[in-house]
């Protein structure tokens, strides 16, 4: 397949694949502002895979949406920020602009198959008509190219199936249509927002291991949402953990799982089983998210905080650096990293 370099400029070979910078996003909802996203920053490399972790809640798939240019406006506002696409500063693009780097340049696997997909439409029509739109393939063409797709992702008897509306698949085969959909244009970046949600263990191990074979075929940048530790382990380079619309810490995955400096990062890891520790209670985080619209003074996980202090209440700890490339939004987090446990 071939780029329409008519509606997408020639990418800055120079440039960062993707970078997020200083993104805030917030909503206003019956008269009050509720700030969804705090300053979010990252990277993105060709065929790296960023983590974005976090409770429900957190500002994961605001941010998504935000990258993606995909929120209603209003309620929502973009405040602040930037977001480069191989250097191409993506906010603030018209929006018929915007729409040609969706799909062309970065693409979305959205959380719920069930609604993302139209259920009037045939699984065939929604995937051939990425190709007659964007390529202005005529309709058999765009019909093999749909079959093709759909043998890439996997779906037996994709030839068969292409008649079938969304309904006739199961979970995990609608999550494949999904990213078929996804990488149709074959695009630079791919977020997948909780691609494995509601789906059974095994499952989620075919899906995480069907998006890894693409990357790598594809040579495409991954930014993965999600609150599942076990899927970060086994498929990120580099994790953001973001609470309350704030980045917690940023790090590379080993020095995140073996040496966490923030004490959100180290209640969830706390709270997760592990092999080996049948029998042994899990030790959740206490209290609850706090509420958007009326964040906590000082540092936002100062209220569920084990080693908060007076100076938590007063001032937001900045990100500081505790390694090379691992940053922790702590007044602590030297002496938390350097400690091993909380």
């Amino acid at each position: 397949m071939t780029t329409n370099a008519r509606t997408v400029p020639a990418p800055r070979p120079d440039a960062p694949l993707l970078q997020v910078d200083d993104l805030h996003v917030r909503f206003r909802v019956r008269g009050r502002d509720v700030r969804a996203v705090n300053g979010l920053s990252y990277t993105l490399a060709a065929g790296e895979t960023v983590a974005i972790l976090g409770e429900s809640g957190s500002g994961k798939s605001v941010a998504a949406q935000a990258v993606m240019g995909l929120l209603d406006s209003p309620p929502a506002h973009v405040d602040r920020g930037s977001v480069r696409l191989r250097g191409t500063e993506l906010l603030g693009l018209p929006e018929r602009r915007r729409r040609a780097y969706r799909g062309e340049r970065i693409s979305m696997i959205f959380q719920d198959a069930s609604t993302a997909l139209n259920p009037v439409f045939t699984v065939g029509d929604q995937l051939a008509e990425m190709y007659r739109v964007h390529r202005g393939l005529g309709r058999r063409a765009a019909r093999d190219r749909a079959v093709e797709l759909m043998e890439r992702v996997r779906i037996p008897s994709a030839a068969r199936r292409l008649g079938d509306h969304p309904h006739r698949f199961s979970g995990g085969m609608r999550q494949r249509v999904m990213i078929a959909m996804a990488l149709a244009l074959e695009p630079d970046v791919l977020i997948a927002d909780e691609p494995t949600t509601a789906l059974d263990v095994t499952v989620q191990a075919q899906i995480m291991r069907l998006l890894a074979a693409l990357q790598d075929e594809l040579a495409m940048g991954l930014v993965l949402i999600t609150h599942d530790l076990g899927v970060v382990a086994g498929v990120g380079d580099r994790i953001v953990v973001m609470y309350a619309g704030s980045v917690a810490e940023r790090s590379p995955v080993r020095d995140l799982y073996a040496r966490p400096a923030h004490p959100y990062t180290r209640g969830l890891l706390a709270s997760v089983p592990r092999l080996g520790s049948r029998g042994m209670p899990l030790v959740p985080i206490a209290g609850t998210p706090p509420d958007p619209a009326a964040p906590p003074s000082g540092c936002p996980f100062r209220p569920r905080c084990p080693r908060a202090e007076a100076v938590c209440a007063v001032e937001a700890p900045p990100l500081v650096t505790v390694a090379p490339g691992h940053d922790s939004a702590c007044h602590f987090a030297g002496e938390v990293h350097g400690a091993g446990t909380v």
